[in-house]
């Protein structure tokens, strides 16, 4: 009875569209919810670094190059903002980089999928980046507080990256040359579909949606987000003069969306289970960068125990 009236009162409270803080009582369920998506989301942060940072050294211009290493430290900066929040749901960091590092931990599947070329890197800012802002901004209002402020600030950083990405393919596909134009539509046909999958499965196929959509974890279903991407995004594509890869892309006058082919959720689930084209990839670039980081914590660490010990000296 009384479990049952503090779930009453938590689901009233939200309702009543109040934030949730790291100390106030909440159920199992929302609490498990949280670790396992804010942790999701920051283990992509991190491993989202590699598909671009492989292109630094390879950018065509200097100031390609330092647009690019901005992106990148955001994107480690995004991490470290949700690892944060995740420690504060009672998780501390060092257990969810083991998960990730071991493969445990999942994170989006997008980025199990190679850059090629220089347009990859344009076509993963506009969409992919593009993705995840349509699925962040509505994150901004999540009914947790710690993971909704952090999102704040990521949204504000990704919408630049989304800029970023959309001028490379500018400068591709509306100016360049017929190489370069090329290059870009094959870029485009490469990440068209994985961006779809990353809104995740089909509402229907979701166990848990509906009560992440009742605590206000989540604010718009998956199939309502992707369909939003896809509304945003042809008319970009338009302009770019690309060609959307789906046959059964068409305007829907009685909606007022455009009607979309079918994902190959076969691929998804694949990529998803480790059998993408970069899994095995991924996590031995990723494992190889903490090893051979590990001097730098434990300098950090002797650094941080030295200046303790001369504040206790100080005190005393």
């Amino acid at each position: 009875m009384e479990n049952q009236a503090l779930l009453e009162r938590f689901q009233n409270y939200v309702d009543a569209e109040n934030k949730i803080e790291a100390k106030d009582w909440m159920p199992d369920g929302y609490r498990k919810t949280l670790v396992r998506q804010i942790a999701q989301h920051a283990h992509s942060e991190v491993v989202g670094m590699l598909p671009e940072g492989n292109w630094i050294t390879r950018a065509p211009s200097l100031r390609r190059k330092t647009i690019l290493i901005s992106k990148v430290q955001d994107e480690a900066g995004h991490g470290l903002y949700l690892y944060s929040a995740c420690e504060t749901l009672g998780v501390d960091r060092d257990t969810l980089i083991e998960e990730l590092l071991s493969g445990k931990a999942k994170y989006s599947s997008i980025f199990n999928y190679p850059t090629v070329s220089w347009a990859d890197i344009g076509a993963i800012g506009w969409l992919v980046d593009g993705a995840a802002i349509v699925n962040q901004v509505s994150l901004q209002r999540t009914s947790y507080g710690p993971y909704s402020r952090a999102m704040v600030r990521i949204c504000k950083e990704e919408s630049f990256h989304q800029r970023q990405g959309y001028e490379i393919m500018i400068a591709l596909a509306k100016n360049g040359n017929e190489a370069q134009k090329k290059m870009a539509q094959e870029a485009f046909n490469r990440w068209w579909w994985p961006s779809l999958m990353m809104f995740g499965p089909s509402d229907a196929a979701s166990a848990h949606s509906g009560q992440n959509m009742a605590w206000k974890i989540k604010r718009h279903g998956n199939d309502e987000l992707r369909q939003k991407f896809v509304d945003m995004t042809v008319p970009q594509a338009e302009y770019l003069g690309l060609t959307i890869p789906d046959k059964d892309l068409k305007w829907n006058e009685a909606t007022g969306h455009y009607d979309f082919g079918e994902i190959d959720w076969t691929e998804f689930n694949e990529v998803v289970k480790g059998n993408g084209p970069c899994n095995k990839q991924r996590l031995q670039t990723r494992n190889k960068a903490h090893d051979e980081g590990a001097w730098v914590r434990e300098a950090a660490m002797a650094y941080a125990r030295k200046q303790q010990e001369r504040q206790a000296v100080s005190a005393a």
